[in-house]
């Protein structure tokens, strides 16, 4: 029952948010307002289902604000410069991106190095290689894009594709119950003969094509790539999948809980929107208190971690 409290909390403050902001702001509670929340945050939550992933194998990784503003200006550039349709550019782009992962799953897995230290190393090298690729904003002028950008829809829908199969892989696969083993104890994850390295770099190969996905997404939202687009993403990533209820040591957590760490974030920034007056520097503030509350509540509930929990 411990294990699901932190998920319950999030599920609570959620709704406690949402029946607050109604309550003040004149229109807030509309499908609307939801689609656009839901909209505006679908490629953080795209980055953090895969953020998730590496947290509950007991990893971090630093270069998802890298990688979106990497790929997306990739995908700009590849369409507007090189003349590559949007199917081709698109798949180059979660090509090189899960590949950048799959590179830092092998060294983190081989040489057996901080998480930490090698995907700061992938933050720098991704938006090197984004400077390199173009300083400037690319504007993307394509109908494809136009006719996506356009859908209310098409980035929820997205979000909710990448959602799914994230459930899929993290409960009714071999390659789940590897992670959240991992994440619980490493040791025991290999005394139990699971393929430890092979599963690291599996997740951060993950990472990456999600990290690249979230970049293509950015591009059908602002119609373009930046080579310093997500700047400070990743940190964003990480608290909306620990105030999602996954623990930060591994082995715990959902993507269930994600998904409404995502919908927190997003709520928090569309009050501000709405209230008109504040600074979007109170997203930040609120966001920190908000993950210093769920960090002193896991500390709390004492979660024992456990392989397969």
């Amino acid at each position: 029952m411990k294990k699901h409290l932190s998920l319950l909390a999030t599920i609570s403050v959620f709704l406690l948010m949402v029946i607050g902001a109604s309550l003040k702001f004149k229109g807030f509670f509309s499908l609307d307002v939801f689609v656009n929340l839901v909209r505006d945050n679908a490629f953080l939550g795209v980055a953090a289902v895969g953020m998730t992933f590496v947290i509950l194998s007991g990893g971090i990784d630093l270069s998802v604000g890298g990688m979106i503003g990497f790929t997306s200006v990739l995908v700009g550039s590849l369409i507007t410069k090189q003349h590559l349709g949007p199917g081709l550019s698109i798949g180059i782009a979660l090509a090189v991106g899960s590949l950048i992962g799959c590179g830092m799953g092998f060294v983190i897995g081989k040489f057996e190095l901080p998480p930490f230290l090698v995907t700061l190393a992938g933050m720098f090298l991704t938006r090197g290689l984004a400077l390199i690729v173009s300083r400037e904003t690319v504007s993307i002028d394509n109908p494809f894009y136009d006719k996506i950008s356009a859908a209310k829809f098409a980035l929820p829908s997205i979000f909710l594709v990448v959602l799914l199969v994230g459930l899929y892989l993290a409960h009714f696969r071999r390659f789940g119950r590897a992670v959240y083993a991992i994440g619980g104890s490493e040791s025991s994850a290999l005394l139990m003969g699971l393929p430890v390295r092979n599963t690291k770099l599996k997740v951060y190969a993950l990472s990456g094509f999600c990290s690249a996905l979230a970049g293509v997404l950015y591009t059908f939202y602002r119609s373009g790539g930046d080579p310093n687009a997500a700047t400070g993403l990743e940190l964003d990533t990480i608290a909306a999948v620990v105030i999602g209820g996954t623990l930060l040591s591994g082995g715990v957590g959902s993507l269930i809980g994600t998904l409404f760490g995502v919908l927190i974030l997003g709520v928090i920034q569309t009050a501000i929107d709405f209230q008109g007056t504040l600074s979007s520097w109170w997203s930040k503030i609120v966001i920190g208190g908000l993950l210093l509350v769920f960090i002193l509540l896991q500390k709390a509930l004492s979660i024992r971690k456990s392989p397969g929990t």
